[in-house]
């Protein structure tokens, strides 16, 4: 709210102030500070006073927030987690010559996938996790696929088996992904391992990656969930479903939005943490969120852009110019769960190598 006084005699008596024509004089600081757990982010703001023109004594003010929302970087993080595993490799193969390996599925050319499994494959090597790669063609029969799995469930050296998803059309997904062995899991996809993120009292051996990076950004970034109002928007099996079972396990209220919501704006506005994974740009406008909310925003979507030498260009679920001047903190697209999601999958595939080897 702006209180002024619309003399246009008033005079401003404080040297440090500047003067504009409308009488209006303005300092910039920095003041105040919001905390979210312990998140906390400086609001820069710019002080508008008037003076009376009767009296020094009184003065009028404004305060106008500018954006100022902390981003939560999760290449950075990544980069950290990255350096993290690579130490923990040495350590093992040190200790008793043991290298864990994870192997990848890819069928079919889909340019995004091959791009995915090349990234998974460069960030393998910067960490010393052995890499193997089947690349089979779209015609290939669903037995073909079921056997590089059945031959990788009991190949020693390989500690984690991904299918890169999506499978082509004529093949069954929900057979491939359950043919691969709870102990390999290193997706999360497993029905045995989903199930156990669901029940309390039982541990995964795997949590999905993109969700796991989800929370680990959270607690990176120092956000305390618990006894927080949690709103994830989509529920996929991929992210929507195991980052709401996530929240839940670290004792948020959680609230899913999805696409037969009734008003989804009025329960996303009442979030302290908002992680959306829907893939629709823009879709979670500023009016959606709630003064000082968390925002995670998993979608990564290409929109139109004639400036960009690609004709297009990334942008989330969330419209990251209204959310910022809204929200505490929020992730970037790129540049925010992408890295993480990476990062997740080597840990575990670290993970699943030391259990095998009862290594501490």
């Amino acid at each position: 709210m702006i209180f002024t006084d619309p003399s246009s005699s008033a005079t401003a008596r404080f040297l440090p102030f500047t003067r504009f024509s409308n009488g209006v004089v303005s300092l910039r600081r920095f003041v105040g500070a919001l905390h979210f757990g312990s998140l906390t982010t400086t609001f820069p703001r710019t002080l508008f006073v008037h003076f009376s023109p009767r009296s020094s004594r009184f003065i009028t003010a404004a305060m106008a927030t500018v954006p100022s929302a902390k981003v939560i970087d999760g290449k950075s993080v990544a980069k950290q987690i990255r350096e993290e595993i690579s130490a923990e490799v040495s350590k093992m193969k040190e200790a008793i010559g043991v290298v864990p390996g994870l192997a990848v599925i890819l069928v079919g050319d889909r340019k995004d996938s091959a791009t995915y499994v090349r990234n998974k494959k460069k960030a393998c090597e910067s960490v010393g996790i052995n890499s193997f790669e089947v690349h089979l063609p779209e015609d290939a029969s669903e037995q073909e696929v079921l056997k590089f799995i059945a031959d990788f469930n009991e190949d020693p050296s390989v500690h984690g088996i991904l299918v890169q998803l999506p499978l082509p059309y004529h093949m069954n997904e929900q057979n491939i992904l359950n043919a691969v062995t709870i102990e390999k899991d290193v997706d999360g996809f497993h029905p045995l391992n989903i199930g156990r993120l669901a029940m309390r009292g039982r541990e995964p051996l795997f949590v999905p990656c993109t969700p796991k990076g989800c929370i680990e950004l959270l607690h990176r970034y120092g956000v305390d969930i618990k006894g927080k109002r949690a709103v994830v928007i989509g529920r996929s099996n991929i992210v929507g479903m195991p980052a709401a079972l996530l929240l839940q396990r670290e004792d948020a209220t959680v609230s899913i939005v999805h696409s037969r919501t009734k008003k989804p704006e009025e329960i996303t506005r009442q979030a302290d943490i908002i992680i959306s994974a829907v893939g629709q740009p823009n879709m979670v406008r500023g009016s959606w969120i709630k003064p000082g909310a968390v925002i995670i925003d998993v979608g990564i979507n290409p929109v139109e852009d004639a400036t960009s030498p690609r004709g297009y260009r990334l942008v989330g679920d969330v419209c990251y110019e209204e959310a910022c001047k809204i929200a505490a903190a929020l992730t970037p697209v790129p540049g925010g769960v992408g890295p993480m999601t990476i990062a997740m999958l080597l840990s575990n595939t670290l993970s699943s190598a030391k259990r095998a080897y009862n290594f501490k």
